[in-house]
């Protein structure tokens, strides 16, 4: 590692030394220069500055060497609101066996709750080698204080090499005050996720606003944690016999406080939501005005399906942020989605490209989204998906007609 040194005598106009910063990093404090947190050690200082004034120096790394060999193990996080368990939880069960295999590391699956004798033992259908349950009454309800309490406790004494949580509203909470609690690292968002021989887990997302992919790793510490979409990871076969055993754990009255008192928990009103659609249309910039959307909702409906959308539909105002699909909005995977006027960035693409059949229809043939479609088609909008509504008119027609 190295750290930046500072010679009070050789800095002379300190003034003119703080300005070469372009991070604004060096700061005058009592006449003396010194070096903030936002130093990026571009070493312009070093280069531009006073010879001697602002110096290189190598410092040893006295962090105590990793043993990964305590660290065993890859568990799954189970999310689920009263017991029904939330469908990301399978997906991530699934991945964790694909990773697990590699190294030889069993699969672990921690079930935070109250009431869970029935729930816990679904788990034991899809291959996890053991089940932590932590069933008791101050469980009932989610609070952030307690169920970081429960992680904390599960890592202590299971000591798991990789944990991975759902990206879901509960997820996104837990996981980040965990990693900063066990003073650990955590990728959110990850899109691939692979693991090494050395147990180093391999967590690959989208950055710089989807632009490159990025590979992080958490080599010098333990546990490593990830958060993954729904939609993301394959869900594996239910088995219809259970393997695995279920434990009991227990955590200690005092770390079940709260500060937050959940009085009543109220159930939304039912809604079917983009992720949960076989059949997507999407509509993209190509739509000229919020009036055409009503074409494309036609053919949605004819399919069976529901309208989405980019993020210029949003920012527009014309569809509601919960249909957007993309980094910035939901990740999907239906059997069937039909894009019409959409570029394909790699912000939407990472949002749709595990659907298992892509219709495109754009106007220019060099369209991204034609590098990951199945079935492209070069045209007007306003021309292909009127002559695809006749057709599904057409031959539903005939289908009614007993031909």
């Amino acid at each position: 590692m190295e750290k930046l040194i500072i010679d009070q005598t050789k800095v002379g106009d300190i003034k003119k030394l703080i300005a070469l910063c372009p991070f604004h990093a060096l700061e005058e404090r009592d006449g003396k220069l010194e070096i903030n947190a936002a130093c990026k050690m571009c070493r312009l200082c070093v280069k531009q500055g006073p010879a001697g004034a602002v110096t290189v120096q190598e410092t040893e790394d006295r962090r105590p060497a990793l043993d990964k060999d305590q660290w065993r193990g890859i568990a799954v996080y189970v999310d689920h609101v009263d017991g029904e368990i939330h469908p990301v939880t399978y997906e991530l069960i699934g991945k964790a066996r694909e990773l697990a295999s590699k190294i030889g590391h069993p699969v672990y699956a921690l079930f935070a709750g109250s009431g869970l004798s029935e729930q816990c033992r679904e788990l034991l259908h899809y291959g996890v080698d053991a089940v932590y349950v932590y069933d008791q009454n101050a469980l009932e309800h989610f609070t952030i204080e307690a169920y970081t309490n429960v992680l904390e406790d599960f890592i202590e004494n299971v000591k798991p090499s990789s944990i991975l949580v759902g990206a879901t509203t509960v997820g996104r909470q837990l996981a980040p005050r965990t990693a900063a609690r066990v003073k650990t690292g955590l990728t959110a968002d990850c899109t691939i996720l692979d693991m090494s021989p050395d147990t180093d887990l391999i967590q690959i997302r989208p950055a710089f606003g989807g632009n490159i992919m990025a590979q992080i790793h958490t080599p010098d510490h333990r546990p490593q944690m990830a958060t993954v979409r729904y939609k993301i990871m394959t869900a594996p076969t239910r088995s219809e016999e259970e393997s695995g055993e279920i434990i009991p754990c227990l955590l200690p009255e005092k770390k079940l406080h709260s500060n937050l008192d959940v009085l009543e928990v109220l159930p939304k009103a039912p809604e079917t939501s983009i992720e949960a659609c076989d059949v997507l249309v999407v509509a993209g910039r190509g739509v000229k005005k919020e009036g055409d959307l009503d074409l494309l909702r036609e053919l949605a409906a004819l399919l069976g399906g529901q309208l989405a959308c980019t993020r210029p539909m949003i920012e527009a105002g014309w569809m509601d942020a919960k249909r957007q699909i993309g980094l910035s909005g939901r990740t999907v995977r239906p059997k069937l989605i039909i894009t019409c006027g959409v570029s394909g960035s790699v912000q939407f693409a990472a949002g749709m490209n595990n659907a298992d059949h892509i219709v495109a229809i754009n106007t220019d043939e060099k369209a991204a989204i034609f590098r990951i479609a199945h079935c492209c088609l070069v045209g007007d909008l306003y021309e292909i998906v009127p002559g695809l509504i006749a057709k599904i008119k057409a031959n539903r027609g005939l289908y009614h007609d007993g031909i």
